[in-house]
Parts: structure tokens; sequence; C-alpha cells
């Protein structure tokens, strides 16, 4: 009938292939794994990094440069003066005037 030395070797082979499959399964979930934190931590670094390099106005020389213009009395507004408007304060960075 049945030689008991290849039944003996055909289940050890299946527990073997059987013991592979669950080390393949338990690695790739390891992987899974750190492969998930690599990504919570890398988040994590670059919130900490945008945090501490936050850029804020610098207010101190926004009130200086308004109450400099304050001191220069009614001519320091675009709306007075006798000579009209500037045109070089109406440019946005081009060479035309608003609107048109």
């Amino acid at each position: 009938m049945c030689n008991p030395v290849l039944v003996a070797m055909g289940v050890t082979t299946a527990l073997q292939v059987h013991q592979g499959e669950q080390q393949r399964k338990a690695t790739n979930t390891a992987n899974d794994l750190t492969r998930e934190n690599a990504k919570r931590t890398a988040q994590l670094t670059e919130e900490a990094t945008n945090k501490a390099n936050s850029k804020a106005p610098d207010t101190g020389a926004l009130l200086a440069a308004n109450a400099s213009a304050g001191r220069a009395g009614n001519s320091s507004t675009m709306l007075t003066g006798p000579q009209g408007v500037d045109t070089s304060q109406l440019t946005l960075g081009k060479n035309t005037l608003l609107g048109q």
C-alpha cells in the first residue's frame, strides 16, 4: 500500500510549506507596520518643522512705516495734495496704471 516513509515526507513538506507561508505573512505585516510608522514620523517631522518656521508679519516695521507716513501730514495720502497723485504709486509691478 502506502509507504510510511513517503507519507511522513509528504506531511513534513506540507508542514514546512504551511510554516513558510505563516512566516511570509508575518514578515509582510511587520513591513507594512514599519512603512506606516515611517510615514507617520515623516508627517510629524514636517508639521514640527513648519510650526518652527512659521512666518509672522513684522508688525513693528508696519507700525513704524505708518507712523512715519502720518508725520508727513495730508500730503502722505494719494487723495490730497496740489500736485495730484504720483503715478508711481499706482503701479503693481508693471509699467501700466491701475485699470488701464
